[in-house]
């Protein structure tokens, strides 16, 4: 029997997951990333793991491990990770002051890609401590590169892209291209598989077969053990 696990990615509408495991694998969507749990829990049972792509444990300065091995491992997709800043930096106001903090503690300033994603990285963060199973973080990139032992040739959004990290998915005993047609508002197609190889590696983690860069984990001050799972 395969555990229920969930794959989540971050979508325009809020938040979409794959929920993959005994039930045929399905797709939900919501505002909150509580709200998506929630829903899955009510409808389907608790899932072993929730994988979600967002950073999870926030560094006081300098920069994650997961992110630097992340980024060596990803090769030409190296780009569609960004590193995540400094826990002081996600709590400024505006992307301005979030650069002199940044650059005061670590050299460095703050993407705007990355700053972009504060709101969803600290509604996160304050969720994760009271989610009610196991959560883990995972870059959906990295993870198609380890279902067929190396990065994806083309960006995610392209028609060739969206074939290739289809054919992964099914490779890997995931088929949700019946989704694609039918997925939520809000949720666009490349949200949607990065969501299913969230939960492909969800699965791994579930029956411990899945790697996790750093290994072991770093925490920071949060206490987190940071790492990205695949």
């Amino acid at each position: 029997m395969r555990p229920l696990v969930l794959g989540v990615d971050g979508c325009r509408s809020g938040w979409v997951g794959v929920v993959a495991g005994e039930p045929p694998v399905v797709v939900h969507a919501d505002a909150t990333i509580e709200g998506l749990v929630a829903h899955v829990v009510t409808r389907y049972g608790r899932p072993a793991v929730v994988a979600i792509d967002i950073p999870i444990g926030l560094p006081d300065h300098g920069r994650r491990a997961a992110d630097t091995l992340a980024v060596a491992d990803l090769g030409r997709r190296r780009s569609s990770l960004f590193l995540t800043p400094i826990r002081a930096a996600l709590h400024a106001d505006d992307l301005a002051t979030a650069n002199v903090i940044s650059r005061e503690r670590t050299g460095t300033g703050v993407s705007a890609q990355a700053f972009a994603l504060r709101k969803k990285v600290l509604e996160v963060d304050r969720w994760v401590r009271a989610a009610p199973t196991r959560v883990v973080e995972v870059h959906p990139e990295l993870s198609f590169a380890t279902m067929a032992g190396w990065p994806p040739e083309f960006g995610k959004r392209t028609p060739d892209g969206r074939a290739d990290r289809l054919a992964r998915l099914r490779a890997a005993g995931l088929d949700v291209a019946h989704l694609l047609a039918a997925r939520p508002r809000g949720v666009a197609a490349d949200d949607l598989l990065d969501a299913a190889a969230a939960a492909w590696s969800a699965a791994r983690v579930a029956d411990g077969t899945a790697e996790c860069r750093p290994d072991p984990p770093e925490c920071f001050s949060d206490g987190w053990p940071a790492a990205i799972w695949t």
